[in-house]
C-alpha cells in the first residue's frame, strides 16, 4: 500500500475530483431510498401492519386493482376460515372516500377500512381515544393530525351525507394509496358501500359483503385448494402492495433510478482508474523492473480504490443521511431505513470495486522494457 497511499497523498485534487463524483453518486442514492421506502410507507403502511400473512379476493380480480374492485359475501369469509390451513379470518372492507370538516369546511381524503371489533385485523391500541366499536366513529392514522383531523372532529361524506367523528388516533401512520385510513365497524362500512351504489334502494337490505377476507395461515394451508373450493383468489400480503394505486409504478420508476445510479457509480469509478492507470504506466513499469509482481501491483491499485469508494461513500452517506434528516420532519414522504442504507452502501462499494478491477487489470500486460523505453 505504500504506492497506493503516496499517490493518494500527491495525486490529491484529482481524488478529491473523484472521490466527490462518488459522494454525490452516494448522496443521491441515499435520498432516492429514503423516497422509495416513504413512498412504500404512504402508500401500504396500513398493510403493514396488519398481522396477516394473505388477502382472498374475489375470484378474476386483478392485483392492481383488488381492494378497489373485489367484494364478496362475508359468508365466504367463514368458508376461508374452514379451509385446512387457515388459523384465521376476518372480514376487510376498503373504500376511499371524500369527505370535509364540518368545522371550516376543508376536504379531507380517507380510505374507509370496515372491521370487526375485537377481529385480529382491528387496531389493538391507539395514542388518543378509544378503539373501533361506536356505529359512526372512526379510529384514524397518526398522520390524520397533520391534515388537521384532531379528536372529537367530525367529517362529513360527500354524496352519501353521512357524518363520522373521530373517536380514535393511532400512534403509527396507516396510509393506503397515500391516503389516511379511518377504521370503522364492518356494519357502518357495509352501510356507507352500499349507500354509494346508485343500484341499492333507501329502504333496501344492506348487503352483507367485504373487499376481501385478510388471513393469517399456517405452513400447510394450500391457496389454490382453498381458492377452488370458494372461489376467490388469495395473494400474500406482499403480493397485495401491488392493489394500493400506483405502488408498482412508483416502486418500479424508482428501483429503475436506483439501477441507473450503481451502474453509473461503476462506470464512473472504472473510467477514471483506467486514466489513472494509463498515466501510471511509466510508474508501473518502473516498478515491474525493479522486481515488483502483478499480484503485489494490483493489491495495491485495488487497495488504492478501496480506500477512495470507502472514504467517499462514507462522506456521501453522512451528507445523506443528514439531509434526509430534515426531510423526514416535512410533509415528503421520506423514511430513512437502516436496512435499506446497508444494502445501497454494500452495493456501491462492490460495484465501484468491480469497475475498479475491470480498469486495473491492464497493469498486467505493462512491459516494463517497452513502458522503460517510451515516453510518459
Amino acid at each position: 500500500m505504500f504506492l497506493a497511499l503516496r499517490e493518494l497523498r500527491f495525486a490529491r485534487t484529482r481524488f478529491a475530483l473523484m472521490g466527490a463524483v462518488i459522494a454525490l453518486v452516494s448522496v443521491l442514492v441515499v435520498l432516492l431510498s429514503g423516497l422509495s421506502a416513504g413512498l412504500v410507507n404512504d402508500g401500504v403502511s396500513g398493510l403493514k401492519q396488519l398481522p396477516v400473512t394473505h388477502f382472498s379476493f374475489a375470484g378474476g380480480t386483478k392485483t392492481d386493482a383488488a381492494f378497489t374492485r373485489s367484494i364478496i359475501d362475508v359468508e365466504q369469509v367463514d368458508q376461508i376460515a374452514q379451509q385446512p390451513g387457515v388459523a384465521e379470518a376476518a372480514p376487510y372492507g376498503l373504500m376511499l372516500a371524500n369527505a370535509k370538516e364540518d368545522e371550516g369546511g376543508q376536504p379531507v381524503d380517507l380510505t374507509l377500512v370496515g372491521v370487526e371489533p375485537g377481529s385480529f385485523v382491528a387496531p389493538t391500541a391507539v395514542a388518543e381515544g378509544e378503539l373501533v366499536g361506536q356505529a359512526d366513529g372512526i379510529v384514524v392514522s397518526s398522520t390524520a393530525k397533520d391534515v388537521g383531523l384532531e379528536l372529537g372532529d367530525q367529517v362529513t361524506l360527500e354524496r352519501l351525507d353521512r357524518t363520522l367523528t373521530v373517536v380514535g388516533i393511532l400512534p403509527e401512520q396507516h396510509t393506503f394509496g397515500h391516503v389516511d385510513i379511518a377504521y370503522l365497524p364492518l356494519s357502518t362500512w357495509q352501510a356507507l358501500h352500499a349507500g354509494g351504489d346508485v343500484t341499492v334502494a333507501a329502504d333496501a337490505e344492506v348487503p352483507d359483503v367485504t373487499t376481501a377476507a385478510a388471513l393469517r395461515v399456517t405452513d400447510d394451508f394450500d391457496a389454490e385448494a382453498a381458492d377452488a373450493a370458494v372461489g376467490t383468489v388469495t395473494r400474500t400480503l406482499k403480493a397485495s402492495f401491488g392493489a394500493s394505486p400506483g405502488y408498482s409504478a412508483e416502486t418500479a420508476t424508482l428501483m429503475l433510478i436506483q439501477v441507473f445510479l450503481y451502474a453509473i457509480s461503476a462506470l464512473v469509478v472504472g473510467a477514471f482508474f483506467t486514466v489513472w492507470t494509463i498515466q501510471r504506466r511509466h510508474e508501473i513499469a518502473v516498478m515491474r523492473a525493479m522486481g515488483a509482481n502483478r499480484k503485489f501491483l494490483l493489491a495495491d491499485s485495488l487497495g488504492q480504490a478501496a480506500l477512495l469508494l470507502v472514504g467517499a461513500i462514507g462522506i456521501g452517506f453522512a451528507v445523506g443521511i443528514g439531509l434526509g434528516a430534515l426531510l423526514q420532519g416535512t410533509s415528503m414522504p421520506f423514511a430513512l431505513q437502516a436496512p435499506d442504507l446497508t444494502i445501497a452502501a454494500v452495493l456501491l462499494a462492490v460495484l465501484g470495486m468491480i469497475g475498479a478491477a475491470a480498469a486495473v487489470v491492464r497493469i498486467t500486460s505493462v512491459d516494463p522494457l517497452t513502458a522503460l523505453g517510451g515516453q510518459r
